[in-house]
């Protein structure tokens, strides 16, 4: 499947769909899955895709070959006073990375993941963080990809990797 897909940079009319990849970040468990206007319409997710595309925002999107768009990652520079869940300090973006169920370990994520983090260290960034459910089987990508776990949560860990 990894051939099936081709990313590219998300744009200001991706907004929807960045909203409907928070929805399945979300919802990783199987069988736990809240409805979309439940989880973009609380202020901890909202933020996450809220007036998108803001200056300082950047991501990109995973689309099928045959069609359709299977996932995408992006990050964000939040303020200090509306911190997201993997805040870590101003200036360092946080990412968010959601894929379709079906194009799970298939390599969506990974690329994504990858196109991201090069385009934050091209724009000058020496770190970027994200945060994960213990339990979520993206960690142990995310470990792959360099990110290490600097602060443990009520339920969750923000990583780190340093881009420089």
């Amino acid at each position: 499947m990894a051939s099936t897909f081709r990313l590219r940079p998300a744009v200001p009319a991706d907004g929807a769909f960045l909203g409907d990849m928070v929805v399945e970040a979300a919802n990783w468990r199987q069988g736990a899955a809240r409805p979309r206007h439940e989880v973009i319409g609380g202020a901890d997710h909202r933020r996450y895709v809220a007036g998108w595309m803001r200056p300082g925002d950047a991501g990109f999107i995973a689309e099928a070959t045959a069609g359709g768009l299977v996932g995408a990652a992006w990050y964000r520079l939040l303020p200090r006073d509306e911190p997201g869940f993997g805040y870590v300090g101003t200036g360092v973006p946080e990412l968010i990375i959601g894929v379709r169920p079906i194009w799970r370990a298939h390599g969506v994520g990974r690329a994504l993941l990858q196109e991201l983090c090069d385009h934050a260290r091209a724009q000058g960034h020496a770190r970027i963080s994200l945060s994960v459910e213990r339990g979520n089987f993206a960690a142990t990508l995310y470990r792959s990809e360099g990110f290490a776990v600097v602060r443990s949560g009520v339920g969750r860990d923000t990583m780190v990797k340093r881009l420089r």
